[in-house]
């Protein structure tokens, strides 16, 4: 018998690179470099949608959006994480909470978390309050250290609906 309750886990780094914004969580932070990547690049968005399907077993991100596929080239990862979502509600689930942290040595993120919040949370069709965001740096330490990216870690609880 599958539970009622599931937990799942994501990660996601990309490096600076491109000639595009920053976006975190659907937010362009103004002023930032861009992260080079198939999509938007949105390691915050990817590593929730990461989780999401881990918590249901439904695969990987480049499964469901392979980036050989054009039609993902520039997507918007928010687009994309609201697919996942409806994923987990067609499997009868709706998401719990989602607590997020973003691992980046700059830009300085406390402006923007509260509209990356509102962002994931519009994403996932739940409240604001059930999405955590957090920002902390790699203390100079590792590729993320020097600053040649950012990372995301998500964890997500899925409840199974009704």
């Amino acid at each position: 018998m599958t539970p009622d309750i599931r937990v799942g886990h994501g990660w996601d780094v990309h490096a600076f690179g491109g000639d595009r914004p920053l976006r975190l969580g659907g937010v362009e932070i103004p002023g930032a470099r861009g992260l080079a990547g198939h999509s938007d690049a949105d390691v915050l968005a990817h590593a929730v949608a990461s989780a999401l399907l881990g918590s249901l077993a439904l695969g990987d991100l480049g499964t469901h959006f392979p980036n050989t596929d054009p039609r993902f080239r520039d997507a918007r990862s928010l687009d994309l994480l609201r697919q996942v979502a409806g994923m987990v509600r067609r499997q009868g689930y709706r998401v719990g909470n989602c607590d997020c942290t973003v691992v980046a040595e700059s830009p300085r993120l406390a402006p923007h978390i509260d509209a990356m919040r509102q962002g994931l949370a519009g994403a996932l069709e739940v409240e604001v309050a059930q999405v955590s965001v957090q920002a902390t740096t790699a203390e100079k330490l590792g590729a993320l250290g020097r600053g040649e990216g950012i990372a995301a870690h998500a964890v997500v609880l899925v409840v199974r609906d009704g």
